[in-house]
């Protein structure tokens, strides 16, 4: 891993790439999405701040337990002055973050058993079908599988209705 000297306290993209692990293009799309900035030189080239590289390590911590970026950003924009994430900032975000991460949790177990009991049956044309139709609400207005009209019962349909109004006009 390169090594920046102290003096320097602004970070090339390259240098930045280096030194966080992160692609070049992953650092652009960070910025893009407002979670790290830079300034542009005269040259049109972007320079960071050294505390990117805290906030670039903070953006994929939280990206690694499934945090949206959209959160992450609203995350980084309460911190006071825009300043980079500590320890402390981290424990209080990562304790706001911990229900709905036991949510999703939650979900995805909900989701692997009864993904278990479809396989099990392997066609998902079952009235009670909790993929499909979880809780049955389909039941509750039609009996059957299909959730839809097929396009041929469709064109008949249509067909009976223009001989009937052909009927009618003549």
């Amino acid at each position: 891993m390169p090594q920046i000297p102290e003096k320097i306290h602004e970070l090339t993209v390259g240098q930045l790439s280096a030194r966080s692990g992160a692609a070049v293009s992953a650092l652009h799309f960070y910025e893009s999405k407002g979670l790290i900035s830079s300034r542009r030189t005269s040259g049109n080239q972007r320079r960071y701040q050294r505390d990117a590289l805290r906030r670039v390590a903070f953006v994929r911590a939280a990206q690694r337990v499934g945090i949206p970026l959209a959160t992450i950003r609203e995350a980084l924009a309460r911190l006071p002055e825009e300043r980079t994430p500590n320890r402390a900032d981290w424990a209080r975000l990562s304790e706001a973050w911990r229900s709905e991460l036991e949510d999703r949790i939650s979900q995805l177990s909900r989701l692997r058993d009864h993904l278990t009991d479809c396989i099990g049956c392997g066609c998902l044309s079952l009235e009670t079908c909790v993929l499909s139709n979880p809780d049955d609400v389909f039941g509750e207005r039609q009996s059957g599988s299909r959730l839809m009209v097929d396009r041929a019962s469709r064109r008949h349909d249509r067909k009976q209705e223009q001989r009937e109004v052909a009927g009618d006009c003549r």
